[in-house]
């Protein structure tokens, strides 16, 4: 006689934005998997349709709260790269730097507010707080550091408003710079504290042979450039991605599923920048990393808690080298008169790769636009990772069970309100 039973989670706690899954299993063998995308889509790709072009990096920020840079900056690339607008390396640099603050909240929330309290048993990080209150305030002070650094570079700590196409409204000053100095340094060391806590979780036994896809530059640990590079060995110019990856709309998700074109599923974030990029590291996080035993290859998506930590660390370190050789630029922006062109962009959003495409017409107002975030990338990977999971655990009790699928989820730390895109439209015709 068959028998069927259903893993469903509708509401998923601690990641940003709306969605849930369910896996269905009949006669001991997982059947189906879906993560449900339920969260309305935000259609910013439709609406940005008509604006001119300066509008669009302070528009596509507001697709998220977390990493509004990383929109932004990937807009703003787009649209230099379309328009041949010329950026300094001096602008170049202070973008890097107010992008790694970004980088440091953004970990920082994740590590001890979303994913740390879930391998300690707790529902939340009140509950965690209370058996282990120095790391919740050490991770409160980390992400405090990232945000000053958005905020005293970038005018406010959420959407800032100095950045603009071709560099920045206003450059700071050295004494706004060194200002940032001393809790950076206090940073570098919690980050490397940080790693050895992490280190010290006890992980699920679970290994997983990802396709990765990351920027990748061969003197930097890549945030704001290089080129796309895949575990395949494929490199390819940020222009070319398309020819790399497809979308995928599926009837359970207002998401669209990006899929590589030859290999199906694709990882990006954290693990594919460790595993395609570990030896860009700056020296004291590659350390960090090897000093607790990790290194490449992982496919351990659980160990991400600990990847991201390394990446805190190299934040404060490369942030800390970039202020040591700061120079003010003088414009601190370049303009150019709109032609019709197109243009894209791309860089390393927490989460992963964050691309971004525009086509302009000859006034420079956006006629088409198209913007692939992280998480639509991993959705895919995502649902074979519970797939798998759950199929190698069926001992488990069905609420311990649902509770780690629930973790493995959230080690993507899934931006889902990002990832919506897809809208249902359905017409009747009247006879």
């Amino acid at each position: 006689m068959s028998t069927t039973r259903t893993i469903e989670v509708r509401q998923l706690a601690r990641v940003e934005g709306d969605g849930g899954f369910s896996i269905r299993v009949r006669d001991g063998r997982v059947r189906d998997v879906k993560m449900n995308i339920f969260e309305p889509p935000r259609l910013f790709e439709a609406f940005v349709r008509g604006r001119h072009y300066a509008e669009v990096p302070d528009l596509t920020a507001r697709i998220c709260g977390i990493c509004p840079l990383a929109h932004m900056l990937g807009a703003s690339q787009a649209m230099e790269a379309g328009l041949g607008i010329p950026v300094s390396p001096a602008v170049r640099a202070l973008r890097e730097l107010v992008f790694l603050g970004e980088w440091i909240a953004s970990h920082s929330l994740h590590i001890h507010l979303l994913h740390a309290p879930d391998f300690f048993g707790c529902d939340d990080v009140l509950a965690l707080s209370r058996d282990h209150p120095e790391a919740v305030r050490r991770g409160i002070r980390l992400k405090q550091v990232g945000n000053d650094i958005v905020r005293r570079l970038g005018g406010r700590e959420v959407h800032p408003v100095n950045l603009r196409i071709g560099g920045f409204y206003k450059m700071p000053s050295m004494s706004d710079i060194d200002a940032l100095r001393q809790d950076l340094e206090w940073a570098r060391e919690a980050a490397r504290e940080t790693v050895q806590w992490t280190a010290d979780l006890t992980f699920p036994d679970f290994e997983q042979d990802y396709l990765f896809l990351a920027l990748h530059d061969p003197e930097d640990y890549a945030v704001l450039s290089g080129r796309l590079l895949a575990s395949t060995g494929e490199k390819m110019a940020i222009g070319d991605f398309e020819t790399f990856m497809r979308e995928e709309q599926v009837g359970h998700a207002t998401a669209l599923h990006g899929l590589s074109r030859q290999h199906g599923a694709y990882l990006v974030g954290p693990l594919a920048r460790f595993n395609l990029n570990f030896s860009q590291l700056s020296p004291g996080a590659r350390k960090a990393a090897e000093s607790v035993g990790l290194t490449p290859p992982c496919g351990n998506p659980f160990k991400g808690i600990i990847i991201r930590s390394v990446e805190i660390m190299h934040a404060c370190e490369r942030a800390l080298l970039l202020m040591d050789q700061y120079r003010r630029a003088d414009p601190p922006g370049a303009e150019t008169a709109p032609f019709s062109t197109t243009g894209c962009g791309c860089v390393e959003a927490p989460r992963g790769v964050c691309w971004h495409r525009y086509r302009l017409d000859e006034r420079g107002n956006v006629a088409d636009a198209r913007i692939v975030p992280p998480t639509s990338q991993n959705l895919r990977s995502m649902e074979a990772d519970l797939h798998a999971f759950a199929d190698r655990h069926q001992d488990l009790k069905p609420d311990r069970l649902a509770w780690q699928c629930e973790q493995l989820v959230r080690s993507y730390d899934p931006c889902i309100s990002c990832s919506s895109h897809r809208i249902n439209l359905q017409t009747t015709r009247g006879t």
